[in-house]
């Protein structure tokens, strides 16, 4: 099991390396990555030296294209959503640019942090919708409350790959059930599958303890989940969770 995940987590670090392209404009590299927007194109970032170092942008692209798509991020709760995203991956909002700063031994580090950033940031379109009444987010963070589970929300780890990842929430290991992860995705589709499963597989390879790996999936406005999708999670022994059905885990989590 240790060696298929390993060559899969190579496979992906490869399919990054080889999607990846580099163009010069002015004092700057454009550098097109293979993760995709909501619009299905590729996020695009720039990179320039600035003090020593590297300054990492996207040249406002992700709050200008939210914007003209009518999602202001103007009221105090989404205000706060959006610094508290930006938050979990180390990216400071300059004016309307998402941007970190780099060095020489961080760069891709910083890098990733940005495009999981730009990626997270992107998915608040849906707050436009009228029917959203709520951030998916918070309503699991609501239920876990009510069911009364301990956990730790928005934690940092490094997986195996030395990339840094956020996770929603974890929740120790009781007597019963092992240390426990939980992952919100509020668009559930082929691409936010397949950044979910690296995430946690990397965590998993890193972690010395025995672990389970739960993905909630937000079903309440939209077509039915794809099965693909689901079984996409489970090929890699993650535990896909519709909102609907999620008394089914209860116990799991509460023990």
């Amino acid at each position: 099991m240790i060696g298929d995940i390993e060559r899969l987590v190579h496979s992906y670090l490869d399919w990054l390396r080889e999607k990846t392209v580099l163009k010069q404009i002015d004092d700057w590299v454009q550098i097109t990555t293979p993760h995709l927007d909501r619009h299905n194109d590729a996020l695009q970032i720039y990179a320039g030296k600035v003090d020593g170092g590297y300054r990492l942008t996207d040249d406002s692209y992700t709050l200008e294209d939210l914007a003209t798509a009518g999602c202001l991020l103007d009221t105090p709760k989404r205000k706060q959503l959006l610094q508290m995203t930006l938050n979990g991956f180390g990216v400071q909002r300059v004016g309307d640019a998402l941007e970190v700063r780099a060095t020489e031994s961080n760069f891709a580090a910083k890098k990733h942090d940005l495009i999981q950033a730009m990626l997270a940031v992107n998915d608040l379109f849906y707050l436009a919708a009228p029917t959203v009444e709520s951030i998916f987010y918070e309503d699991v963070m609501k239920w876990l409350d009510q069911i009364e589970v301990r956990y730790s929300p928005n934690i940092r780890f490094v997986g195996k790959s030395g990339y840094e990842h956020a996770v929603d929430f974890v929740i120790p290991k009781s007597v019963t059930q092992p240390e426990r992860f939980v992952e919100t995705v509020t668009r559930p589709s082929k691409q936010t599958a397949q950044n979910v499963v690296f995430k946690l597989n990397d965590i998993r390879e890193a972690r010395q303890f025995e672990n389970r790996m739960y993905v909630f999936l937000n079903d309440q406005y939209q077509e039915p989940v794809s099965p693909d999708v689901m079984d996409a999670f489970r090929s890699y022994e993650l535990r896909p969770v519709l909102w609907a059905e999620r008394e089914q885990v209860r116990q799991e989590l509460a023990a």
